[in-house]
């Protein structure tokens, strides 16, 4: 049984000044890989903040912002790349702001992704304190801010926006408030394609939910029946309560200064959810989740004329698709060719055994079903595309549940080694990332 079958009752949303230290950590943390990227591409002639809003990707969110859908790029090779490959709330929100600001288009983009970042890692500290404590919640924001590719977290790209509404509409998940998280999730799907991964996590804890109801109905009119009086004469007891005291304990949460909050409730069957949501709220709740990615992908098909695989046309004009994992497989088989791109092709194999052993791990330690579905598909989705291999470091960022073995690991040591590790991480990511921003780079 997972955290996500124990019902517990809903606490109240993690006030700033809990999260504070965790934000303040990560606010040092991306000030300080700003500050190395702003010097190293000072000595290199270059604007940081050039790099920052106007490359890569960002171009495009932009020129959607500033034109709207309907520019594509054709390639002597025969490929089109269109813009209706990126999804609209990202340009949509640099537009509004650039309306209301004196911003640019690209310095609203910059300033919307600095934003995010910030709602991104207070997302992951609540959805981290609720299932471990708020000192595991630190770690897990403070590991995510010092990953290799970090400073895409601080550009005007989508990765923090998206991390934002799904690590909040997680969070909503596991606390029961059921329409907050398929409002977030519908929002996640205006954002990226990988939204598919947030509605699959609000789905599967609904239909959970749902079971669950029918089995405690079924349980109920079993009890029911079966005592109607007890031996010693006295007043039957209520089902509900019956059930209540011969429940186990809430599992899956190992830390003990701070329990998440899994004081056991009842409920009517097929009328409320543990946590007080009615079953129509849950209802509704998933049936919004889906509704803006499938928006988006319906307006495509019918803008290209393709129906509803429209987008997955425009996807292809990218060289873009899902194969299972095949041309990632050929790519790095392909570095084994020479002695140097040899260390590169390993150093690729340990990356991803790396990313599915802390994926195994947050099975075995019991994490939330829903963290654990969104998780795998984030991860399947990243590894299994058939392009862009250079972007799935970045393409995994989302997927930051996967930090949280190592986030426990890193809040059960003392306090000055945790602060040590972290801080010389978190000098060798800014470094990386300057270099990489002044290098190839995104996507």
């Amino acid at each position: 049984m997972t955290d996500l079958e124990t019902p517990v009752a809903a606490p109240r949303v993690p006030a700033l000044r809990r999260a504070a230290p965790a934000l303040l950590g990560y606010a040092a943390v991306r000030a300080l890989g700003l500050l190395a990227l702003a010097v190293w591409s000072g000595a290199r002639g270059k604007s940081a903040y050039t790099l920052l809003t106007a490359r890569w990707d960002s171009l495009w969110y932009t020129r959607v912002a500033e034109l709207g859908y309907g520019y594509e790029v054709r390639l002597p090779n025969g490929d089109v790349h269109s813009n209706l490959a990126f999804f609209p709330l990202l340009p949509w929100l640099e537009r509004l702001l650039h309306a209301l600001t004196p911003l640019s288009y690209a310095g609203a983009g910059l300033t919307v992704g600095l934003l995010a970042s910030l709602a991104a890692a207070w997302g992951i500290f609540a959805v981290a304190d609720f299932v471990y404590g708020p000192r595991v919640g630190l770690c897990a924001v403070l590991l995510w801010a010092v990953l290799p590719v970090g400073i895409v977290q601080s550009m005007a790209y989508s990765e923090s926006l998206f991390t934002a509404l799904a690590a909040w509409s997680l969070y909503a998940v596991l606390t029961g408030r059921w329409l907050t998280a398929g409002v977030l999730a519908a929002l996640a799907g205006l954002t990226r394609p990988v939204g598919l991964a947030v509605v699959a996590a609000v789905w599967t804890a609904g239909v959970i939910s749902f079971v669950r109801d029918r089995s405690a109905g079924a349980r109920d009119r079993s009890e029911k029946h079966a005592h109607g009086a007890r031996e010693d004469g006295r007043a039957p007891e209520p089902p509900s309560a019956a059930r209540a005291r011969r429940a186990p304990r809430p599992t899956g949460a190992p830390h003990t200064a701070h329990a998440p909050h899994a004081a056991r409730t009842t409920h009517a069957p097929g009328t409320a959810h543990p946590s007080g949501a009615p079953a129509w709220r849950r209802a509704l709740g998933m049936l919004l989740a889906p509704v803006g990615a499938a928006a988006y992908v319906l307006w495509v098909g019918h803008r290209t004329g393709k129906g509803p695989l429209g987008y997955l046309d425009v996807q292809a004009g990218w060289r873009n698709g899902f194969d299972g994992g095949y041309a990632f497989a050929r790519f790095v088989a392909d570095k084994f060719t020479s002695f140097p791109s040899a260390l590169a092709g390993a150093g690729l194999i340990a990356g991803v055994c790396l990313l599915l052993w802390l994926y195994v791990i947050g099975v075995r330690q019991r994490q939330p079903l829903s963290l654990l579905v969104y998780t795998g598909v984030v991860l399947a989705l990243a590894l299994c595309a058939s392009s862009y291999f250079g972007s799935k470091p970045r393409l995994l960022m989302p997927a930051f549940p996967v930090l949280l073995p190592l986030a426990r690991a890193l809040a059960r040591a003392r306090t000055s080694r945790s602060v040590l590790i972290t801080a010389g991480v978190a000098v060798t990511s800014a470094a990386y990332g300057a270099f990489w921003l002044n290098g190839s780079g995104p996507p």
